[in-house]
């Protein structure tokens, strides 16, 4: 008898467990937490994002500054990095070309992720004509290298950064499209949106409260990738002349004119702002790789 009540007391104070769903949140967690890569990838990426925030601040010269005296000095003291042949700072000009090219990223993502959510979302659901031309204007798009489409972009509107941010935004669209198209058909058949249409919401409700919140993890690692492809193609096309126009700082521009002084010793001039762009791209990689892993419902 004294057992029975010493058990039933043990079992009146117990702990309520935690529910499962944030039980499953915490397990990723601690699994994203283990992963050296994810962590890396996420402290390089809020560096760049202080760097470039702060650029005006902590920059040690104006990025345009220019000192014939202090041509193609190489890394030292008064220049970290050094100078390049018009005597500017690249240490400055790093720092404010993460401004323009993390803007740039952040602008034409935020684009097309818009685009292709509202695209992607109606042909996935409505099916039928929409669907049909929808995937057909996708299909066409992706048909092309995606870095010459945007060559061609640039090339008939001119380059500026609208236009830049204009054609990064056109040739990630159609991830978006096709990966939103592909959750909905699957989603659009569960119970849950039977019981909302049942329920008299209407279908943009319905995609907008009840289809979209359970689209985002693939959509959040799309976006990360995206990120970074949509800072090189950037700097890629600054790289062939048809980027961001000199003098400003951007780091296609500077390994671009800095390539040429490597045979002649000069490596600091395209190397920074080349490992600069390296571990941006790398960075929002590894950030995506480990969001993959945290968000894949066969691994909670």
């Amino acid at each position: 008898m004294d057992s029975l009540v010493l058990d039933s007391g043990a079992r009146a104070t117990e702990l309520p467990a935690a529910p499962e769903a944030d039980r499953g949140w915490l397990a990723r967690l601690r699994r994203l937490a283990r992963n050296r890569l994810s962590l890396a990838g996420l402290l390089i990426i809020a560096l760049y994002a202080a760097g470039a925030l702060l650029a005006p601040w902590i920059s040690p010269y104006p990025p345009l500054a220019t000192d014939d005296a202090a041509t193609l000095r190489p890394p030292g003291a008064a220049h970290l990095l050094g100078t390049d042949q018009f005597g500017r700072d690249i240490l400055a000009r790093v720092l404010h070309a993460a401004r323009l090219d993390l803007f740039i990223a952040l602008s034409a993502v935020g684009a097309a992720l818009a685009l292709g959510i509202v695209l992607g979302s109606l042909a996935g659901y409505l099916g039928g004509w929409v669907d049909t031309l929808v995937m057909r204007a996708t299909d066409a798009l992706m048909a092309f290298p995606l870095f010459v489409l945007a060559m061609g972009i640039v090339a008939a509107l001119g380059n500026s950064v609208a236009n830049i941010i204009y054609a990064t935004a056109v040739i990630n669209t159609p991830f978006y499209c096709r990966m939103l198209r592909a959750e909905m058909r699957v989603k659009r058949q569960q119970e849950f949106v039977d019981a909302a249409r049942c329920s008299g919401n209407s279908t943009l409700r319905i995609i907008a409260y009840h289809l979209l919140p359970n689209c985002a993890s693939p959509l959040v690692v799309q976006v990360t990738l995206n990120l970074g492809w949509a800072i090189l193609n950037a700097a890629g096309l600054s790289f062939i002349g048809l980027g961001v126009r000199p003098p400003d700082a951007e780091w296609g521009i500077m390994v671009s004119e800095g390539a040429r002084f490597m045979v002649s010793g000069e490596w600091w001039v395209a190397f920074f702002p080349g490992l600069a762009l390296m571990l941006a791209v790398l960075g929002f990689n590894l950030l995506g790789d480990g969001l993959r892993d945290l968000l894949d419902p066969r691994r909670a």
